[in-house]
Formats: structure tokens, sequence, C-alpha cells
């Protein structure tokens, strides 16, 4: 089970009444007009977008920032915004192997952001390459468990295209390949199965096993990240055993 798993599914029962919730409402508001702008409007034939929007209404982002989101991206509103999307390598506390996302209309801004936050927290950058390869582009459905067993989760996605199914405590993660993400999500879908957020990430091929301080020095990292408005996702290659993320939520 991947410990950064388990660090979003921590942060994302408190998203709604974190402080940083206008912080967390502009990212996602930020993925939806990027997703419109490359797709187009029309959610039925962008399944990026219809993914985007339904991550965004979890959230509990308010249906008519959806709306304008959607129309500013697919150019039908005026004010929208070409952004560029840049992704950043590094490596955290403990050798833990990091890629930063970034969606912005400032280069400059974005890399000074990345740079000061990986700096101060412990970390380094490194050169494109170096940590990429260290993982793969995957479909990645999250769920609550509900009644649901990890055999019930399986049986519904197995023919869609899923490899694995992972138990986070309170919900299920499905990984497949990217291309299967949309048939994953169906098929949950389709067998009445509600899910909280269905995407295409990086997941990493080995990872790096951390101890208590190691923990909390790698989510001050990625909370510094992740504070920059053009940072969109920070992916990185550390476990951390239930017992460890115990203390560290304590």
């Amino acid at each position: 089970m991947s410990g950064h798993s388990k660090w979003a599914t921590t942060k994302h029962k408190k998203a709604v009444i974190d402080a940083k919730r206008g912080k967390l409402f502009a990212k996602l508001i930020k993925n939806i007009e990027v997703a419109a702008r490359t797709g187009g409007a029309d959610m039925e034939g962008n399944p990026t977008l219809f993914d985007a929007v339904q991550k965004a209404k979890k959230s509990s982002v308010p249906n008519k920032n959806i709306d304008s989101a959607i129309k500013r991206g697919g150019g039908l509103e005026a004010g929208g915004v070409d952004y560029d999307t840049i992704m950043y390598e590094g490596y955290g506390p403990s050798g833990v192997a990091v890629l930063i996302e970034c969606l912005t209309d400032n280069r400059n801004r974005a890399a000074s952001d990345v740079r000061v936050a990986m700096t101060r927290n412990g970390g380094s950058m490194a050169d494109p390459g170096s940590v990429s390869y260290l993982f793969n582009r995957k479909g990645v459905v999250v769920l609550p468990k509900g009644e649901l067993s990890e055999d019930d989760v399986l049986e519904t996605v197995l023919e869609a295209g899923a490899e694995e199914v992972n138990d986070l405590g309170e919900q299920f993660e499905v990984i497949s390949e990217s291309t299967d993400l949309v048939a994953v999500r169906s098929a949950l879908q389709a067998a009445g199965i509600d899910y909280d957020s269905a995407e295409s990430s990086f997941v990493p091929s080995m990872q790096v096993e951390l101890d208590e301080d190691g923990a909390r020095k790698m989510f001050k990292l990625i909370d510094a990240l992740e504070d920059s408005d053009d940072v969109q996702n920070v992916y990185a290659n550390f476990d951390v055993s239930d017992e460890v993320m115990a203390k560290v939520d304590a």
C-alpha cells in the first residue's frame, strides 16, 4: 500500500473543513478549465473533464464555479487563462523520489516556488529523467468502502482492465493502465458503486519505507509544495506503515 495514498486519503477527509479549502477549490477549478480547453466542454465526449468535475463536486466546489470554469476553458465565456503543464523532479528527505506537476501561467514563478519549497524542507531538485523512471502513469480510482469487500470491487472492475485493488483503511484504491481508467470508472458506475475520485496518476514502481521522523519531514515537504498555487499534484515513492501513520496522525 502506498504511503502517499494513505496521506492523500487522510487529507481528503479533512479537505472540506480545511482552512486551505479556498486553495484546494482554485486548483480543482484550474484542472477543469484545462480539461475543457484540451478536450472540449462536452463532458460526455471528454472523460478527463468528466472526472475533473466529479472530483470538484466531491470536494464541495459550488456548481456555479464549476460551470464557469467549463465555459472559460471551452471558450464559451471570456476570462480563460492559457496554462502550461510542467513536471519538476527532485528528492525529498530519506532519498524519496518526488515528481511535482504544475499548471501555471508563469513558468518562472512556478520554478521559484518549487525550488524554495524543496530547499527549505530537506529536498533537492533533480535533472529531468532522473526520478520519473521510478513512476508509471496509471489510472487510479478511489472509492469509499461502505459495505463493499475487496472481492466485490475486484469482481466489478477486473474485466474492465483493473490490475489491483488496495485497501486504504476506509477506502479502496483501484489501479489500472491509464488507458483503462474510463472503463474501470464506468464499470463501477454501471454496478451502482460510488467513487470519490478517478484520475490519471503517477504510481511508484518501488517505495522507500519511512519511520515517524522521515514521515513527518516528508509530509511537511508535500504541504510546502502544495501551498503553491502553481503546484497541481505531488507524487512520491514513500511508504508508511499503519503504526507510523497512527503516530503521525496523533
